[in-house]
């Protein structure tokens, strides 16, 4: 079994790496980045990061190989690749900037992935991910069960270490679901948080809910004001566990940004949705029995997906 990180010089990229290879369950890892340079030198973080992390695996006792490269023709024959490539925004840089660079980013990888492994299944992990899920799918010609967005699983694991922070509980004893686009108009469903089975409500007030649900919502904003660039830790270990439960045909339930068709009221538009993971990508989308608020925050966090492709398409078509 083979999996492809793309962008694996940078620090979500190694991390999802990393995870993969401690988890042990892949035969090999293939970490690509492009060629860097640093005072006139050349530089190849992924082929660095790579032996960094094969050097570790006598201490973590792990077999998974993990081999640097520039070169796409290393990723042949891979079940899993996932894409991290892409370029944070940067002061001076308008969202159409970034819509635009990391559109061509991942446009120009995806056509090499597939090159080599057309039997591949996609994960995005490059923002703004749901527009480029839909890059990587149109890009890719594949069947939407085989490309998906790695932002549920990491959303909800905020989410329920925030909560499990407050309450005082462990947060492995915390289930949630978070519906809608990746960014601010995320959708935390309250009605379906539960510890081992128990409503949250149980446990927190109706206020102090509310603010940790926002905090969730900006829980990306908050590292970047923190650290100064965005997270890598939490992003890279959701992303490896989608490679997981595909590769082992776990069937795991999980929210991805999935490619709709109906689903939600939603037409070709990639949402944050359950979906059931499994050998062959997402074997089935799950659609929840929401009532009429949570409908309409899905509805408005989808209208802003929305935009942003509409803004991307148009970019596109100068």
């Amino acid at each position: 079994m083979k999996v492809t990180v793309v962008g694996a010089g940078g620090n979500v990229g190694s991390t999802v790496s990393m995870a993969v290879a401690q988890r042990d369950f892949a035969k090999e890892v293939v970490m690509v980045d492009i060629v860097q340079e640093k005072d006139g030198d050349k530089i190849y973080p992924s082929k660095g990061r790579a032996l960094d992390q094969w050097e570790s695996s006598p201490i973590h006792q792990f077999d998974t190989k993990l081999t640097g490269t520039v070169d796409y023709e290393d990723t042949a024959g891979s079940d899993v690749c996932v894409i991290t490539a892409g370029v944070p925004r940067k002061p001076g840089m308008s969202r159409d900037d970034l819509l635009e660079i990391n559109a061509n980013i991942v446009q120009d990888v995806t056509e090499k992935l597939v090159k080599h492994s057309p039997n591949t299944i996609i994960i995005v992990v490059s923002n703004p991910l749901d527009v480029m899920a839909q890059v990587a799918l149109e890009t890719s010609g594949f069947d939407s069960n085989r490309v998906m967005g790695m932002a549920g699983i990491l959303d909800t694991a905020r989410y329920r270490s925030f909560l499990a922070e407050e309450i005082g509980v462990s947060p492995k004893d915390i289930q949630a679901l978070l519906l809608g686009g990746h960014g601010d108009t995320m959708v935390p469903l309250p009605r379906f948080t539960t510890v081992c089975g128990m409503p949250i409500t149980q446990f927190i007030d109706e206020d102090k809910l509310e603010e940790i649900v926002d905090r969730t919502k900006g829980g990306g904003g908050e590292l970047v004001n923190l650290m100064g660039t965005s997270a890598w830790y939490a992003p890279g270990a959701a992303a490896a566990q989608m490679v997981e439960a595909i590769m082992l045909d776990q069937n795991r339930v999980f929210p991805c940004a999935a490619h709709l068709n109906g689903e939600y009221g939603q037409e070709n538009l990639f949402l944050g949705v359950p979906v059931k993971l499994g050998e062959g990508g997402i074997k089935e989308i799950i659609e929840v029995d929401l009532n009429d608020e949570e409908q309409q925050l899905l509805d408005e966090s989808a209208d802003h997906v929305h935009s942003v492709l509409k803004e991307f398409r148009q970019l596109m078509d100068k």
